[in-house]
């Protein structure tokens, strides 16, 4: 009888290990059981949103359910990934985060959550360039131009982000420290804000996914200085690089992928990162996305996982090396 006794507290945990396990395996069965919410950190118009939508009647019929885009803009993203954090983790919430998560690690002072431990990667959907563009009113047309320029009148140039944090806040603040040219940044919610300032002329310039300006370069209502990847666009081959423009080891590229919350079942993130890969890969979806600067690639979540971690040391390098910090 006591020998009987001592092991119920065993046979329960044993039961409830068991219950739990297949729990599991039906919601991995069933996945999704309803519409899936896919987050997106900036507002409408950004590079996030653009690659977002037209992949999206794809994905929808991929998974059998509806996909709705969620837009949670602010604090540079951080917003957006702090209500990850906190979601269920069934598969059916999950983010679109650009490099800018790696970024915000170091960055920001305090975060509500940890980077890499609350969240399960599902895959890198694409990467970027980031083109640096201007109004017509900006006085140089070239990255020696703009040196020049910034030099010689120290007061005079603005740099516009989609939010502090952004590959594009920190582009800039990595130019400044490159070439010594003084520059003041200003922040907007996204990309799409960002440029209308730039069409505005309320600032001089922006390192902006290329996705989001090349419209309005090439509808002539802003011109392109220089790309920053490591070799020329196809979509501006005249458009030297920064690198090749006299800036040594200047080369950024963004990228795009999707989280879900920290214990979402495997066999759910495996739907999602199947469902996700298909999606993007779709000849329409993959040509459209091609012919906006976008390089469409579609990992399994340990590849997406690694470049993470590559990421955020390198980002943290590059945040100490430029001196931002935000409280």
């Amino acid at each position: 009888m006591k020998s009987s006794i001592q092991s119920t507290p065993i046979l329960r945990r044993t039961l409830l290990t068991a219950a739990c396990g297949i729990a599991l395996f039906a919601q991995a069965q069933t996945f999704p059981s309803q519409p899936v919410t896919m987050l997106i950190p900036y507002p409408p118009g950004g590079s996030a949103d653009m690659l977002a939508r037209p992949m999206l009647a794809a994905l929808q019929k991929e998974l059998g359910q509806s996909v709705v885009l969620d837009y949670k803009a602010g604090a540079g993203g951080t917003l957006a990934t702090g209500i990850l954090a906190r979601a269920k983790p069934d598969g059916h919430t999950v983010l679109m985060v650009l490099a800018a998560h790696a970024i915000n690690a170091s960055l920001y002072n305090k975060l509500p959550y940890d980077t890499r431990k609350d969240f399960t990667p599902v895959s890198m959907l694409a990467t970027l360039p980031l083109l640096l563009a201007a109004p017509h009113a900006t006085p140089a047309n070239t990255v020696p131009e703009l040196i020049a320029y910034g030099r010689a009148n120290p007061d005079k140039l603005t740099f516009a982000s989609a939010g502090n944090g952004n590959t594009s806040h920190l582009a800039g603040e990595i130019f400044k420290k490159a070439t010594g040219v003084k520059m003041l940044h200003i922040p907007y919610k996204g990309s799409g804000p960002a440029v209308v300032a730039m069409l505005g002329g309320e600032v001089s310039m922006m390192f902006d996914s290329i996705s989001t300006s090349l419209v309005q370069v090439k509808a002539g209502k802003l011109k392109a200085i220089a790309v920053t990847g490591d070799k020329r666009s196809p979509l501006l081959p005249d458009v030297l690089t920064v690198k090749e423009s006299g800036v040594p080891g200047f080369v950024i590229n963004g990228w795009y992928g999707i989280l879900a919350p920290a214990g979402t079942p495997p066999d759910v993130v495996a739907k999602l990162n199947q469902a996700l890969n298909k999606a993007v890969r779709d000849p329409k979806v993959a040509s459209q996305l091609t012919e906006t600067g976008y390089e469409v690639v579609g990992t399994t979540p340990e590849a997406f996982g690694s470049l993470i971690d590559t990421e955020l040391v390198r980002w943290r390098e590059a945040v100490q090396a430029s001196g931002a910090k935000i409280e």
